[in-house]
C-alpha cells in the first residue's frame, strides 16, 4: 500500500519538473496567446460573414419588392387597356372589365393552388443556399468561373 502512494506523490513532481523550464512556460503562454487570437479571429470572421449573408438577403429582399411594385403597376396598365380594347367587343366597358376580373381571380386561384412551388419553394432554396452552403464550396466554384 505505501507504494501506492508513493507513486502518486511522484507525479506531480513530475508535472512540476516538467513545466519548470522557462521555455516550456513561454511555449504554453504563446500556445495560450495564439488560442486566444485564433477564437477571437474566428469569431470576428463569424460576424463578418454573418453580414455579407444578411446584405446578401436584404439586398434580394428590396430587388424583389421593387420587381413587384413595378411589374404590379405595368399589369394593372396591361388590364386597364385590355378591357378598353375588348369593351366593342363584348358588348361594353363594364362587360369587359368583369371578364378582366374574372382572369384576375383565376390567375390568384392559381397562385395560391401552386403557392408552394412557385413562392414557398424558391425562398427555402435561395435562404438555403445563402446561409448552409460551405463557404469553401462557394469560393472553389468562384475560382473555376
Amino acid at each position: 500500500m505505501e507504494r501506492i502512494g508513493q507513486s502518486r506523490a511522484v507525479y506531480p513532481i513530475l508535472f512540476f519538473v516538467m513545466f519548470s523550464d522557462n521555455r516550456n512556460i513561454e511555449n504554453l503562454q504563446q500556445l495560450y496567446a495564439d488560442i486566444k487570437k485564433y477564437i477571437l479571429l474566428q469569431k470576428d470572421y463569424a460576424k463578418l460573414e454573418m453580414v455579407e449573408k444578411l446584405t446578401m438577403l436584404a439586398s434580394a429582399f428590396a430587388m424583389a419588392f421593387i420587381l413587384i411594385v413595378l411589374g404590379m403597376i405595368a399589369l394593372l396598365c396591361l388590364l386597364f387597356a385590355a378591357a378598353y380594347a375588348m369593351a366593342p367587343l363584348v358588348g361594353g366597358l363594364p362587360v369587359s372589365f368583369l371578364l378582366i376580373t374574372g382572369v384576375v381571380l383565376m390567375m390568384t386561384g392559381a397562385a395560391c393552388i401552386w403557392r408552394k412551388k412557385l413562392f414557398t419553394n424558391p425562398i427555402v432554396h435561395f435562404l438555403s443556399k445563402l446561409f448552409l452552403d460551405n463557404p469553401q464550396q462557394n469560393n472553389d466554384e468562384n475560382g473555376k468561373s
